[in-house]
């Protein structure tokens, strides 16, 4: 089962709702960055979290999270649209660290505290930039604390990566509900009971349960809901060689006059690990061009 991502509305639109798979695209970017078990499992959630943040946008915007932790996996980015194209890495992939007292991978332990900066790009040199504290380190908790702090609506975040133990991602996935004004209490006691009773987000996938048995688990049965979209999910990294050389020339005139003198310089994206090679010639013609 390819990755996807559903969104739509629940119990007479007072809901409103995005379940995603997200293996194949954890796993690849645990590839690219040759990434340790618990590096990948913060990475992967937040690359979870900002893939239906991405849901949330209008055709053309792009979403870029910045998880700003001060523990050993650095700070995390993750960037994404409403194609569900999305990217992540953290500073530090290759960061491992004993399991917590629930045996589980020490997700809080590697990215410690500090904030989530969430940038919202809408075309036309529009961005809006919000920001809220990492609660927990567990991911799934700092974005539900954002989403009531930073956005008031309130919302029940679920994230999950396992990793099996040659290190590879066998199951990723997650879900944001988000209560809508019009919800009524006994809306919100259901969505309480059934998150409170639900299997991790990552056993359900694992078990090969799919983004629509897993709102019909969520919701109890399928008349309960309405599927509005849903979307592949993929790892797709906006870099390109003019993008490069465009920010080559932003160096300035001395720095480039120093990168020409070499045979040929070599440049590498954070977010994918693509190489970029720019031979003598193509920077002294940067050069000329700017001058």
């Amino acid at each position: 089962m390819k990755d996807y991502l559903i969104r739509g509305l629940a119990f007479n639109d007072e809901i409103r709702f995005f379940v995603t798979k997200t293996t194949d695209l954890v796993e690849e970017i645990r590839q690219r960055h040759d990434a340790y078990p618990t590096a990948i499992a913060a990475v992967g959630r937040t690359a979870t979290v900002t893939t239906m943040m991405g849901a949330m946008l209008k055709s053309g915007d792009r979403i870029d999270v910045a998880v700003r932790g001060d523990g050993p996996v650095g700070t995390i980015y993750a960037s994404s649209n409403e194609l569900g194209e999305t990217t992540a890495y953290a500073k530090n992939m290759q960061v491992h660290i004993p399991s917590n007292a629930q045996g589980k991978l020490d997700v809080k332990g590697v990215v410690g505290g500090g904030n989530i900066t969430v940038v919202r790009d809408l075309g036309l040199n529009e961005k809006y930039t919000t920001t809220s504290p990492i609660v927990s380190g567990e991911i799934a908790e700092d974005f539900t604390y954002y989403f009531a702090a930073s956005e008031q609506v309130p919302s029940a975040v679920s994230l999950g990566v396992l990793v099996e133990t040659d290190n590879s991602v066998i199951a990723a996935g997650g879900f944001i509900l988000q209560v809508l004004p019009n919800a009524t209490s006994d809306t919100i006691t259901k969505i309480e009971k059934a998150i409170s009773n639900i299997k991790p987000i990552s056993t359900l996938i694992h078990e090969g349960k799919t983004p629509e048995e897993i709102a019909n688990i969520i919701f109890g049965g399928e008349e309960n809901y309405r599927i509005l979209n849903k979307n592949d999910v993929e790892f797709k990294c906006t870099c390109s060689k003019e993008r490069y050389a465009d920010a080559l020339v932003t160096l300035g005139k001395e720095e480039l006059e120093d990168i020409a003198k070499q045979e040929t310089t070599e440049l590498v994206c954070a977010f994918c690990k693509e190489k970029y090679h720019f031979s003598q010639k193509e920077i002294t013609d940067l050069l000329d061009n700017l001058k």
